[in-house]
């Protein structure tokens, strides 16, 4: 009895496979490298710049008063290992969908999130300094510190953490 031969489509599936799933890999890999995409997973502020909507902040990071003892993360991820992936991750996935779609407003503006982030981490360095004042706290309602001091990261002409409007106010609780 003879083999019985295998249909020519049977045949090519696994090289059609191998060749789709290789152009992924590819294309994927050339993105992460074109996009620095190692330089997310630092500390550095100059990561930050690779997006080029991010000038602005960080030419005026550089002037502001926490300039000498925070960096962008200091103020904008927690500080707790999974918690920072997972807003990285988040906010990478906005940011680059965002930019590559032209989806994005300017001056850029912190998310909710970002904002109840920034709270936390306002109350962290300083929380002995403000621990009795009204609405020093990360509590949903409460004024959040960049309300008054809006230009303490990025200086006034940015647009982060400028005066809330009260739908901001309402969008943070």
């Amino acid at each position: 009895m003879a083999p019985r031969e295998t249909p020519r489509s049977s045949r090519m599936l696994p090289l059609l496979l191998a060749v789709v799933i290789g152009v992924a890999a590819g294309i994927g890999g050339y993105t992460f490298q074109y996009a620095r995409g190692l330089s997310y997973f630092s500390t550095d502020p100059a990561a930050c710049v690779n997006c080029h909507i991010m000038r602005p902040q960080y030419d005026a990071w550089q002037k502001a008063s926490h300039h000498q003892v925070a960096v962008c993360v200091d103020c904008h991820l927690p500080h707790a290992f999974v918690r920072k992936y997972l807003a990285k991750m988040e906010n990478g996935w906005r940011h680059g969908e965002k930019f590559t779609t032209q989806r994005f407003v300017e001056p850029i503006v912190v998310q909710a999130n970002g904002r109840a982030i920034l709270q936390e981490n306002c109350l962290r360095c300083h929380g002995d300094l403000v621990h009795r004042i009204a609405g020093a706290s990360s509590l949903p309602g409460d004024v959040p510190c960049t309300h008054c001091h809006a230009g303490v990261g990025h200086g006034e002409k940015t647009g982060i953490g400028g005066p809330l409007t009260p739908a901001d106010l309402a969008a943070a609780s």
